[in-house]
């Protein structure tokens, strides 16, 4: 098959869909590559990159849409692109079915199979085509990258001989791969970072990358589908807003990122919010193509409010780092393509059976095939709701403490009760001199296994610890035969304590060993 990729007429659209490494990828699957003349220009891609990875040049999208069988784009076609569709022409590219229905319609008439990159399901085996998570993590790193471009001063806090700077406080809210990607690129800039997320199963990845998860008391779980959040009640969302409101007037710089696939975006930040803010503040919303998440963002503007607080609401953030944003972008296509040529003979079998064929599908052969169903196997499941446990009062505490004391103390007293008849046992029939070796035996493995295990496993791994506390009883049991009448007994004595000496010196060596690897020099 020849896979074509035309240049993005978009006025803000820096990206491509096809990088001279996803072309030599693409040849290797047995598939012949297209490129526009200038369309990875924006990019930073050259055409001599492109030809020497083994590509052919077109000099318009005319010649390219008439040679190609398989068009691959970042955004969706337009409606003068259509006309340029050949019938039963693949095109891959981002699309969002859902809100372009005439668009969807006018190529299915042409009976195009449209597969739709915002598609692409949520199951483990897809995440290497996960457009969408590739071009969110651009976003919330150049979302940070933006604010401290916008902010008047250091993000990391600094002791100087003028004076003391405080570190910039982040909150972020919302947690997904935007959120997560903002959070790590203010972390590593030396801000205090806090964030927000509905989903409490978040709490742990955010406490993970040194931010401060910020919880909200108040009983309600909001994971929905697919890993998305779900939306909120009228009472979660009035503590939650009373919850930004008191950190309205603490933080610097606040990333905005929650957003629903197919619908508005929630307002979180109101108007009263950003005029609490202190003057040189930085909002950056990343749901401002959805009408935002800030009252006051102005989709593609920058604007700063009277009380000095500047509000970025960007929509073209991975545009605005194309060349990796496209060579991300290039790569989950290559994979799509991966798996559309089985063979990796050049033909493309469009398997409708496979989950991740079927869900990016949104028209093939002449019929709209969006909404696809859901896939077989789910890679989010909603996380089970655990219950909390019953708070007890100090005299319940109590007397649950001494209740547990007395069960301790039964099952000390029936081992004792029981190893006691053991003895009792074996010394009414075996001889004197099997008792004194069986006494100095039992005695080992109890002296020798509590000096040895209860070492603290910071300092050696349980491994050690297992095989130093075997390596003690031998001690404590050879030392109590050290001063046997029997030179055989000594030697053997000997033997034992230097092996088993070796063993324990060289276990505490080789964990330190280990654990120096772990260690800053």
């Amino acid at each position: 098959m020849i896979i074509g990729t035309p240049k993005e007429i978009a006025d803000l659209e820096n990206r491509v869909a096809m990088t001279p490494a996803s072309v030599k990828q693409l040849i290797k699957l047995g598939h012949e590559c297209l490129i526009e003349k200038g369309a990875g220009e924006r990019s930073q891609f050259s055409d001599k990159e492109y030809e020497d990875a083994g590509a052919k040049i077109t000099q318009t999208a005319v010649d390219l849409y008439a040679q190609a069988d398989v068009i691959a784009k970042v955004l969706p076609v337009t409606i003068d692109e259509v006309k340029l569709v050949k019938e039963e022409q693949s095109i891959i590219s981002f699309f969002y079915p859902a809100q372009n229905e005439e668009l969807l319609s006018a190529l299915n008439e042409k009976k195009a199979t449209v597969m739709a990159m915002d598609m692409v399901p949520r199951i483990s085996r897809a995440q290497k085509m996960d457009a969408l998570s590739s071009m969110a993590n651009i976003a919330g790193y150049r979302a940070v990258i933006e604010a401290s471009n916008n902010f008047g001063r250091f993000f990391t806090g600094q002791i100087t001989a003028a004076g003391k700077v405080p570190p910039a406080k982040v909150l972020v809210i919302g947690a997904g791969v935007a959120g997560l990607a903002a959070i790590g690129a203010a972390q590593s800039l030396g801000a205090v970072v806090r964030a927000f997320d509905v989903r409490p199963e978040v709490a742990e990845q955010i406490e993970s990358m040194g931010a401060e998860f910020l919880f909200l008391d108040f009983e309600e779980d909001g994971s929905g589908d697919g890993g998305y959040a779900a939306p909120s009640s009228p009472e979660f969302r009035e503590k939650q807003l009373a919850l930004f409101r008191d950190q309205a007037a603490d933080v610097d710089i606040v990333v905005t990122t929650a957003l629903i696939p197919g619908r508005d975006a929630p307002k979180l930040w109101l108007e009263d919010m950003v005029h609490s803010m202190k003057a040189g503040s930085v909002i950056v919303d990343l749901a401002a193509e959805r009408g935002g998440n800030c009252d006051l963002t102005q989709k593609n503007e920058k604007i700063v409010t009277e009380n000095g607080v500047t509000i970025i609401g960007y929509t073209d953030f991975p545009s605005k780092m194309a060349s990796q944003a496209s060579t991300l972008y290039a790569t989950n296509i290559r994979h799509l393509v991966d798996d559309l040529t089985p063979d990796n003979d050049g033909l493309i079998d469009h398997n409708m059976d496979d989950d991740i064929i079927r869900g990016v599908t949104a028209s093939r052969e002449g019929a709209i095939t969006f909404p696809p169903p859901a896939p077989k196997v789910q890679a989010i499941a909603k996380p089970q709701a655990k219950e909390k446990p019953k708070e007890l009062t100090a005299e319940e505490k109590k007397a649950a403490e001494l209740a547990a004391f007395k069960e301790d103390t039964k099952k000390q007293f029936a081992i004792l009760g029981a190893g006691a008849l053991l003895l009792w046992l074996v010394g009414s029939f075996a001889p004197a001199s099997f008792m004194q070796h069986f006494i100095v035996f039992v005695l080992s493995c109890f002296v020798g296994y509590h000096i040895i295990w209860n070492v603290a496993h910071s300092l050696h791994t349980p491994l050690m610890a297992v095989t130093n506390a075997i390596s003690g009883i031998v001690i404590i049991g050879a030392l109590l035969q050290v001063g046997s009448s029997s030179w055989v007994v000594i030697f053997l004595a000997f033997i034992s304590i230097l092996i088993a000496t070796i063993n324990i010196v060289g276990g505490f060596l080789v964990t330190r060993r280990m654990l120096a690897m772990f260690q800053k020099s």
